[in-house]
């Protein structure tokens, strides 16, 4: 029947969800996949395809489909919430490993980039996100000197909006933030557990505190299949 690959896309697709096929691993080839459901390969590929466009495999090449893992962490677009936070309230295994933490001057470069001025001091810090065990966020940022003092690696490991909120009694109020998706970099390759895939997710934020001064810049680079970014809109 012309319909019999959206059964077998259902099938494999409630096995992914109840953990009869673990994420990580690799589903069986079309070959074993058309002798188990009885079925052509052509039939099997269009099963796979949908699986693919829904979220629950990747395919990859010389390996085949590996199987995602669907319990992604749900960053809100339009809120600001610490990474710290968010792994709590999800119920994941976080930790945060801090690659760089240095003062630097800002140049005209860094400053077209930033929105911070020139001369103005920063501290520049560079940190790996673990989410259960895997290393799939790079977090790159750069905080003004002058609005927040004391930063320290201690601190960047833990949490910087916290101690921006509780120890220097500041309040964070909003961020301007673009979305995009590119091609990894070198360095996103040896820091982060891509898995094969070729993507990443960057998201760019300028954050401002309540009296709407810039303190933060923020280039936060994600593996793909871990992350849904979600919204709320409303029609006005």
């Amino acid at each position: 029947m012309n319909n019999k690959f959206i059964r077998i896309y259902e099938d494999i697709a409630e096995r992914i969800r109840n953990g009869d096929i673990e994420a990580g691993t690799l589903l069986q080839s079309e070959l074993d996949l058309s002798e188990r459901y009885q079925t052509s390969r052509e039939t099997i590929r269009k099963a796979l395809k949908m699986l693919y466009e829904e979220g629950y495999i990747q395919k990859i090449q010389g390996k085949g489909s590996i199987v995602l893992d669907i319990r992604k962490i749900d960053f809100p677009v339009s809120g600001l919430v610490s990474f710290k936070e968010l792994a709590q309230k999800m119920g994941h295994r976080a930790q945060t490993v801090v690659k760089l933490f240095r003062e630097q001057a800002v140049d005209q470069a860094l400053g077209q980039k930033t929105g911070f001025a020139q001369k103005q001091q920063v501290w520049q810090i560079n940190r790996v996100r673990k989410v259960d065990g895997e290393q799939v966020i790079l977090d790159k940022d750069y905080i003004s000197q002058r609005l927040i003092s004391g930063l320290n690696e201690d601190i960047c490991q833990d949490s910087i909006y916290e101690y921006i909120e509780q120890s220097l009694g500041l309040s964070i109020s909003y961020a301007q933030k673009e979305i995009l998706v590119e091609e990894p970099t070198t360095e996103d390759r040896e820091l982060l557990d891509l898995e094969g895939f070729h993507n990443v997710v960057v998201v760019r934020s300028k954050v401002y505190l309540e009296d709407t001064s810039q303190f933060q810049y923020t280039e936060s680079r994600h593996r793909p299949d871990k992350f849904i970014f979600v919204d709320f809109a409303r029609r006005k």
